[in-house]
């Protein structure tokens, strides 16, 4: 079966192709993201395989639909840019990665709590200077401090777990409970993480519901000078309403991995370029801000579970299996 790769990356090809040896599947590489623009280059794949920033609403599944299209995999675990609905009525199964390493993410989540918190690229670039001053570079122990961990799938427990490691008071969040989460935190209201938290730690999936659940009222009652980490899905946060928080001290920082108008920045060099997108020009500025393009998930042990997956999704669909990963409208 022939299979269309979208934004696919050098270190991407290496590793399917590798893999693809068992499966045995044509696969046709390329470069540019899915969209409206760039669906044509499907036609005659009857599967098509997509990542995070691909443009996958109900236009460009109509044209992947005229194409022969019967089947769209994501590289990922989150499926928010697909329409599902709009696939379903066009008779195009999707199907995604259920589950990689979550230990990836979790381990770069705590990474860009400890950098935040103890200002290393700060005290990096000083150094590389010969600047060896301390001043501004304080932060503070996370043992005993109040950890929330927002979103506690396989990610956010693992993050939790890690900093019950620390010393830190684990609470958490989510409509769903952990009973492996529950070993070492508990669930807490909304008002008390918002009074207690010292850390916030976003592991939610994007929805509707959790688009901007993190905006200025919410992030008007939180605990002053306390630090937000996203490695999720950027739509959790209102930058902008972040940005106003951490001008008037009320986040006393912010890491993130994802942002919520990644799409036409992220996976790409434009280092020769002029940036126009002015809401992530901003944060950059701030020297309480770490901003890293989606690598969270970025190991090998990752890389490769993930593409094994989607290569078996796409074996599974030929071969008329049962679709275990796949993904239907709510």
């Amino acid at each position: 079966m022939r299979i269309a790769v979208f934004g696919a990356k050098n270190y991407e090809r290496r590793l399917l192709d590798e893999l693809n040896a068992r499966h045995k599947l044509e696969i046709v590489y390329f470069e540019p993201l899915l969209g409206p623009d760039t669906a044509v280059l499907a036609a005659g794949s009857p599967a098509v395989a997509v990542f995070v920033n691909d443009q996958v609403d109900a236009g460009v599944i109509k044209q992947l639909a005229a194409g022969g299209t019967k089947l769209v995999t994501t590289r990922s675990t989150g499926h928010n840019q697909i329409d599902l609905a709009a696939a379903k009525k066009s008779g195009i199964k999707v199907t995604r990665v259920a589950n990689y390493s979550p230990n990836s993410v979790a381990e770069h989540a705590v990474a860009l709590l400890l950098a935040l918190n103890r200002k290393i690229p700060r005290a990096y670039n000083r150094t590389r200077e010969g600047n060896f001053e301390l001043d501004g570079l304080m932060g503070f122990d996370l043992v005993n401090r109040t950890v929330a961990v927002l979103g506690t799938g396989k990610i956010g427990t693992i993050f939790g777990r890690i900093m019950n490691g620390f010393g830190c008071k684990v609470l958490g969040y989510d409509i769903h409970r952990s009973p492996e989460f529950e070993k070492f935190g508990r669930y807490a209201g909304v008002e008390e993480i918002q009074a207690d938290a010292d850390v916030i730690s976003l592991h939610a999936p994007l929805t509707p519901q959790t688009k901007h659940v993190v905006n200025a009222r919410t992030l008007a009652k939180v605990k002053k000078g306390a630090l937000l980490i996203n490695t999720s899905r950027g739509g959790l946060v209102d930058t902008e309403a972040a940005i106003e928080a951490l001008k008037s001290g009320q986040l006393g920082g912010m890491a993130i991995d994802v942002y919520e108008h990644e799409a036409s920045l992220f996976f790409r060099d434009l280092s020769t370029s002029i940036i126009v997108d002015d809401v992530i020009q901003r944060l950059v500025s701030f020297p309480n801000v770490i901003l890293t393009a989606h690598q969270a998930f970025f190991t090998r042990e990752a890389l490769e579970e993930i593409m094994n997956t989607t290569l078996a999704n796409v074996s599974d669909f030929a071969a008329g299996r049962p679709l275990k990963n796949e993904v239907k409208e709510a």
